[in-house]
């Protein structure tokens, strides 16, 4: 699975302070299921919930959700064009710290499609398939957040 991965680097590069202690963003796969057909091909489907939690988080949230939100506009934008996935395809639970700052966990409701080929001698090769380049949005190469006036994100990052 390339998915989960993917994400982790963009949440580290563009959430502010997080690539300073990327302890405090944990990803886990939940209900995962394999989806496949008694076709001939060995061709599959990952289906999973993605839960990525940021501990200790004292930033405004905006500066993690429009990452994650470009993040999918690219890796999984039926997620964003499906009005019965975006009901409950990208949820949120927080909790509220003393200190004021936030433990954040982000659900995510993923798929990766696998091509599985048989070649010469009967060898099997799987190929991750990409997503379907069809959205305009996705050859955004550049962008900063801003709230209040102040830059609080930027893909790819801006170095100091």
């Amino acid at each position: 699975m390339l998915k989960p991965n993917s994400l982790r680097a963009t949440l580290l590069a563009s959430v502010p302070g997080l690539n300073v202690d990327p302890d405090r963003l944990q990803i886990f796969l939940d209900e995962g299921r394999i989806i496949a057909t008694g076709a001939h091909s060995h061709s599959f489907e990952y289906a999973y919930t993605l839960n990525a939690i940021i501990t200790e988080y004292a930033g405004h949230a905006d500066a993690i959700v429009v990452p994650v939100l470009s993040w999918l506009h690219v890796n999984q934008p039926d997620l964003l064009d499906n009005p019965d996935k975006r009901r409950d395809g990208f949820v949120f639970e927080a909790d509220l710290l003393s200190h004021g700052g936030v433990d954040l966990s982000l659900k995510i409701q993923l798929t990766e499609r696998v091509v599985v080929r048989q070649g010469e001698g009967g060898a099997l090769t799987a190929e991750h398939c990409s997503e379907p380049p069809d959205d305009p949005r996705a050859d955004v190469e550049r962008w900063t957040l801003f709230i209040k006036g102040e830059p609080v994100a930027s893909w790819p990052p801006v170095l100091p």
